[in-house]
């Protein structure tokens, strides 16, 4: 269900981008120089200190039906392995959470329960990409958080969910490269570009699917202070998480824009490829590789496993398919590389079956700026 989900939103993405774009790919920026990065990402440490005693609490805010994988997995798995809050994914109806482009989470907590539990409200409130960005009741929900004091993160497309809530008018921010026209929409609201999360007033936004990894980064040095932001960085495979960025290397010109939905109509070429699964298997390995194959247009992903689901290393519980065709390619996960190499090896790998165009397109994507080669 949710490879097709993938591959028509990608269908209506491009479709949107071919209508916005006037052929000449993204505009020129002048990236911010050292100095100016450092005092941006002061700033955001700062302004994402905790204002409340005690351990910070932080809701990860999902749609049952549809939300997006690395937006949800990768700051879950992030706060909850750096040890400095309370992490609780936080959805309509308590239990399962339908990932896309791929996989399936149990263990969400309604948000009624979450409410009868934390009365103050959240301390911290995390918004990945939703496959609908006006459920009235998560809007209605995330407004009383912001009126209880709580400070908003909206992740990549996430970002469209807090306009709908109202929390982008008379702001700056930052979001998916291909969102900034929607965006642009809301009342004052400003696009800033070069910064790959940027907070105003309480509410922060990032750009792309791989901006996760920074912001989460640098909301653990304003938790539990740089040491562990830094000690969290290494296992990551991160050398920095300053918010700089080149806004100008991503963008899609109109000559591109029809021969993606033309590739997106080909849904006879998806392959259905699966990758093992099993207690204690890295959340963050697994969103970025699972999420980069997903989106070259040709991999549908499912996790297989003998059990019915696993535990993953942050504790979260991932649904598992315990019969699949062993013929079926698999995805193999590198123990030995730290996730962030995984996700430049996978890169590699994606150019070497289906050429360097569709690994560009999947970065493109991902809005990732790319790491050091990897074989």
């Amino acid at each position: 269900m949710f490879g097709r989900f993938a591959a028509l939103a990608g269908f209506s993405i491009a479709l949107s981008l071919f209508a916005a774009c006037d052929g000449s790919g993204p505009a020129a920026s002048a990236r911010p120089d050292p100095a100016t990065s450092g005092l941006q990402a002061r700033a955001f440490v700062e302004a994402m200190q905790p204002v409340r005693p005690g351990r910070p609490v932080v809701a990860v805010l999902a749609l049952n039906d549809g939300t997006e994988m690395s937006d949800l997995l990768l700051p879950y798995a992030l706060l909850t392995r750096a040890d400095v809050a309370d992490v609780r994914i936080v959805a309509p109806r308590a239990g399962r959470v339908d990932l896309y482009p791929a996989l399936q989470i149990d263990g969400a907590q309604a948000l009624a329960d979450f409410d009868r539990l934390h009365p103050l409200g959240a301390d911290y409130v995390i918004v990945p990409a939703m496959s609908r960005d006006d459920d009235p009741e998560l809007l209605a929900w995330l407004r009383r958080q912001v009126d209880a004091g709580a400070r908003i993160i909206g992740v990549c497309v996430g970002a469209r969910v807090l306009g709908q809530a109202g929390l982008l008018d008379g702001r700056r921010f930052t979001g998916h490269w291909y969102d900034r026209r929607t965006l642009l929409r809301h009342p004052g609201a400003t696009w800033v570009p070069d910064q790959r999360y940027i907070v105003d007033r309480g509410v922060a936004t990032t750009t792309g699917i791989s901006a996760s990894v920074p912001t989460m980064l640098a909301l653990v040095e304003a938790l539990g202070g740089g040491e562990r932001a830094q000690a969290l960085a290494a296992d990551l495979g991160v050398e920095s998480w300053d918010p700089s960025h080149d806004s100008a290397r991503f963008g899609l010109g109109a000559r591109h824009a029809w021969t993606y939905v033309a590739d997106e109509l080909a849904f006879w070429r998806d392959e259905t490829w699966r990758v093992e699964v099993r207690d204690g298997i890295d959340d963050v390995a697994l969103a970025l590789v699972v999420d980069a194959w997903s989106r070259t247009g040709r991999v549908q992903v499912v996790a297989a496993s003998d059990a019915a689901s696993v535990v993953l290393r942050s504790g979260l519980r991932l649904v598992a398919a315990d019969s699949v065709d062993e013929q079926m390619p698999r995805i193999a996960l590198e123990p030995a590389l730290a996730p962030v190499r995984q996700l430049d090896r996978t890169l590699t790998q994606i150019a070497e079956r289906f050429g360097e165009t569709r690994r560009d397109r999947v970065m493109q994507e991902m809005e990732y700026p790319g790491g050091r080669p990897t074989s």
